[in-house]
């Protein structure tokens, strides 16, 4: 099983917690960890993962927990049964009042940056919100540049650690773009702002 903790604290759905409640086994990253903390009862067997190449080798009765929604570039892919959380995504698109029936995603996490970029710079032009997955060394600075090399004018919206009580968002430009402070953060191009 594979159960989403939200992107920030209070953004785990009731089925995650009670799911938790139940579990004897639960593994997933520190911060999902923190996350789920609260509802993690004693004599839980808990269990740090650090190489995710190894979940198929789990005991089937563990529970994996996954930040955000284990459906939006997560690891539902790997559960029969998948317990949903509030991801990045929803969070951002309700804080910005964007409606995402407009919204695509483009998983620029750990993938080939330039090829996300064009992606998501094609998604503009074709009318979509792109609601960007980063890591924590995306540049930027070079999505301005390829924005302005391809004449895409939009709003640069940078969201950072979603859910959390330093959460910011940020707008910019790409000739003013917004900068980072955090390793936790995404991005959505939108039109408009």
């Amino acid at each position: 099983m594979v159960i989403g903790v939200g992107c920030g604290p209070g953004m785990m759905t009731a089925e995650a917690m009670a799911r938790l409640q139940e579990a004897r086994r639960i593994c997933g990253s520190p911060r999902a960890l923190e996350l789920a903390r609260p509802y993690i009862q004693p004599g839980c067997e808990v269990t740090i993962i650090e190489d995710y190449s190894h979940l198929n080798e789990l005991p089937e009765d563990a529970v994996v927990l996954s930040t955000g929604d284990p459906m939006l570039a997560g690891l539902g892919r790997l559960g029969e049964e998948v317990i949903p959380g509030i991801s990045s995504m929803q969070c951002a698109f309700a804080r910005l009042r964007l409606p995402m029936t407009r919204a695509v995603v483009v998983d620029a996490h750990a993938k080939d940056e330039e090829a996300a970029v064009n992606d998501m710079l094609d998604e503009v032009e074709r009318g979509r919100i792109p609601f960007v997955l980063t890591g924590p060394e995306f540049d930027i600075d070079a999505l301005a540049r390829m924005m302005i090399q391809r004449d895409i004018d939009c709003t640069i919206i940078l969201c950072e650690e979603l859910g959390y009580p330093t959460e910011t968002i940020s707008f910019g430009t790409a000739e003013h773009p917004p900068v980072a402070s955090s390793r936790l953060f995404s991005l959505i191009l939108a039109n408009g702002r």
